[in-house]
């Protein structure tokens, strides 16, 4: 068996894939580690062993995302090429979302916003500093906890209305761009008795939205009505509802493609078969 192994490398977790030589993927997996190299080795021997691989099965790596910086030459010998990341992240979103061009979204620790089109150099956009990390670090503060599992726990059980302040807080009039109860400030409106899963439920709005409004533009500014969400934030219960709004408001078609998550490290793959 002849495989190319994409690993992005970011910075809590590592995804890794393994693609056949036709392009189809074998398998996908993800693991979480502080140390870079301890991510990548612990990423590869895990995937290796879960799929009853040897090392002599892959016949080239692609590495790419921020922790690849740390890892120079060839990996066991193994034929290792490094992807620039946004490249990686461009290839990914238009290869699972099947789009000829879109703007990609990756949602990592923090959010970038790419231009892609087959065919064509992608161009970074722009970037934020909301995302994951953000959602880990005002809930570790607000709700207790910075652990994604049961923020996403906490927020299913929470009530956003008791944390945001809404159009119809304001105003009886609405407008055909801003109904009742869309959101007008983020924490406008704080309850006293406001629970953990209240917190909870409106972080993941606030940054939720916040992606939503930095993706709308973006679009707009490259012409295109067609944004592709990819990172582990794309898995988010209340992801599919938050950007649905924005394509009722804004007319922008949000696309979660299968294995989002894993976009950035089957964009490195593609590129280098």
């Amino acid at each position: 068996m002849s495989i190319i192994l994409g690993i992005d490398i970011g910075g809590s977790t590592t995804k890794i894939v393994g693609l056949r030589a036709d392009g189809s993927a074998i398998a996908m997996q993800r693991v979480q580690a502080q140390d870079p190299i301890t991510s990548l080795y612990g990423a590869m021997g895990n995937f290796l062993f879960t799929n009853s691989l040897e090392l002599g099965d892959v016949s080239r790596i692609a590495l790419t995302g921020v922790g690849a910086s740390y890892v120079e030459g060839d990996i066991y010998g193994i034929p290792t090429q490094k992807v620039e990341e946004f490249t990686a992240v461009g290839a990914g979103g238009l290869a699972l979302s099947g789009q000829e061009r879109a703007v990609v979204v990756s949602m990592g620790t923090g959010t970038a916003f790419i231009w892609a089109e087959k065919g064509q150099a992608v161009r970074h956009l722009c970037g934020s500093g909301v995302g994951g990390g953000t959602l880990a670090g005002l809930c570790s503060r607000l709700c207790g906890t910075s652990q994604y599992a049961q923020i996403v726990k906490l927020a299913a059980g929470g009530d956003v209305s008791r944390i945001d302040l809404t159009v119809g807080d304001l105003t009886r009039n609405s407008h055909p761009s801003l109904p009742l109860d869309i959101t007008a400030a983020n924490f406008g409106s704080v309850s006293d008795s406001a629970t953990a899963g209240d917190f909870a439920a409106g972080v993941v709005n606030m940054v939720l939205q916040s992606i939503g409004t930095t993706a709308t533009m973006a679009c707009r500014a490259c012409g295109c009505d067609t944004a592709v969400l990819t990172g582990f934030m794309s898995n988010l219960p209340q992801a599919r509802s938050c950007f649905d709004l924005f394509t009722r408001l804004q007319g922008i078609r949000f696309i979660i493609p299968d294995n989002a998550t894993h976009a950035t490290s089957i964009g490195a793959a593609l590129s280098i078969q």
